[in-house]
Formats: structure tokens, sequence, C-alpha cells
């Protein structure tokens, strides 16, 4: 069956709109090559978005590349509808936070990589979810290791796991929205769940807060079908641009801290392409999160 005309300019490729510079990536040296403006201080990017965005699958995809293999350090479910993350686990001198258990990932020089990831129970509609008070008090550093979030009601000054004194340390680097490229065009479906009024109002506290914010767009593969046969043709497809754009204009974000990637999900050995999309996103959160702490510590 023959596409319509407008179908098929949507899958003729582009000249590339982006580069991405993998050279450094594929040695693996920007984590230890990026000088951390505090050394007290281990960067830290806490991970938002709607339920079944990819948020855990993100973690175990950077947790594989750093190990050589496929890691399963952060609990996902594939069928659930509702948020399968309810505790926030940030272990100590470690690279990521995870759902449930202390994940360490090593250095390959004896040590451990200079940040971690708050992962944390996902945005619901309605009043389902993590309580987008409870993600506010996260960034500014208030609530500790363990802290098991209620929908129904935010954490309280007088709970065992409120930090009433947080300092540098304690608080979000770096804000990550994550969003499915393949559901882009429901972001008005979205909004009318709450959802994106949510991710909106805590971003609002970041941008008071002076919290560099970045979006992640998964599902790539599932967004355009030049992208799902070759990965590498990501920043030559119109949809996945137009995706780009649709998310710039609708939650404010600069084009150019929107990064779309893919997630490992049904592969069982590491690939090339999925690797640099990760670490080229996860090298600028980096990058911006060095940047807020150099401008704290200033």
């Amino acid at each position: 069956m023959r596409l319509a005309a407008e179908d098929e300019e949507a899958l003729t490729p582009l000249p590339e709109w982006r580069r991405v510079l993998d050279l450094a990536l594929r040695a693996l040296k920007f984590p230890w090559n990026l000088k951390i403006s505090n050394p007290e201080v281990r960067l830290r990017i806490l991970i938002q978005g709607p339920v079944g965005t990819g948020k855990s699958s993100f973690i175990n995809s950077i947790e594989s590349i750093f190990q050589g293999h496929m890691a399963q350090g952060a609990l996902t479910d594939a069928i659930s509808a509702y948020s399968y993350t309810t505790t926030k686990t940030i272990p100590h001198l470690t690279a990521c936070c995870v759902c449930s258990s202390a994940l360490k990932v090593k250095d390959g020089k004896g040590g451990f990589l200079p940040f971690i990831i708050n992962d944390i129970m996902g945005l619901e509609k309605g009043g389902g979810g993590a309580c987008v008070e409870d993600l506010k008090m996260v960034l500014k550093g208030h609530i500790k290791d363990g802290y098991v979030f209620n929908p129904l009601a935010p954490v309280r000054k007088g709970d065992t796991k409120y930090n009433s004194s947080p300092d540098l340390k304690d608080q979000i680097h770096c804000l990550v929205s994550m969003l499915p490229a393949n559901n882009v065009s429901l972001l008005d479906e979205y909004d009318a769940t709450g959802v994106i009024s949510k991710l909106r109002d805590i971003r609002k506290k970041a941008t008071e807060l002076r919290i560099p914010q970045v979006i992640l767009l998964t599902k790539v593969d599932e967004a355009c079908p030049i992208v799902d046969k070759d990965l590498k043709m990501i920043y030559r497809s119109k949809k996945i641009k137009e995706k780009v754009c649709v998310c710039s204009n609708k939650l404010g974000v600069p084009m150019n801290c929107i990064f779309p990637v893919k997630n490992y999900d049904h592969e069982i050995d590491l690939n090339d392409d999925v690797d640099m999309l990760l670490l080229s996103a996860l090298k600028n959160m980096l990058y911006f999160a060095n940047d807020y702490v150099d401008e704290q510590t200033e």
C-alpha cells in the first residue's frame, strides 16, 4: 500500500540537524575527565516523568554501559499502569540511586563514578503517583534516603526521613523530565490528566532554585520507522526533530537541552549506537549539574 504524500515526506531523511561527538564517549573518558567544582559534592540528577516512560530503565541502561553487560539494578515493571518505584534510595558514594537497593558502579580504577541518579515514583493522573510537594522537597535536599512516597500526603517536617538542614551535597543539581517520544503528540492528553501540569509545577520550583533542566525523549525507535531500522538516523529524522520541537514549545525547554534516547529493553548485548545517545545525554546532564554546583559553591 502506497503511503500518503505527507507520510512519505515525514520518512524522507533530513540533512543532519545535530551531531554527537562520540570519540571521547567511546573511550568512556568523560566521567573521569570531568573536574567536579566542589570535591565534597557528588553530582545529583533527579529524573521525573509520567509512569511508564522508562526512568528505571534509563538507570539500568547507564549502569549496563559502565558495567560492560546488561544490568538490572533498578527494578522495572513492563506491564503496570502505575508507578513501580515507591522509595527513594540514595546510597552513599554510589553511582545511581535506585528504587529498592544500593547500587555501586565501579569506575575501573578502584573507585566510583562522581554522580548519583535519583529514581523516584512516577507521576500519575489525578492524585496518584509521586506527590508534587515531595518532589519539591527532593529538589531542595529535604528528603532523606529510604523515604516512602505517599501520593495522598507530602513529607512532614517531623518525619524521620525529613532533612531539616540540607546542604549542597543533599540538593539536586540537575532536573531531568522524561517523556516518551512515541506519545509526544499526546501531550495535551497528558495535560488533561494533570501530569504535564505537575511537570511544569516541579520545573517552576527548579527554575526558582536555578537548577538546570533537561528533557529526555525515550522510545525513539517506536516514534519513527527510520530510526527503528537504523538508530544512526536519529538526527536525520524529521519525525524526531518535530517531536523535539513540540516538547520545546509545550514545556519551554530549549531544543539543545532536549535529548532523544533509546533505553535498553529487548536487547541482551550492548550496542554502540544506543550507548552513544545515552552517554551524550548523560555527559550534558553532568556538565549542567557541575556548572550549578560551581555557581552555588562560589
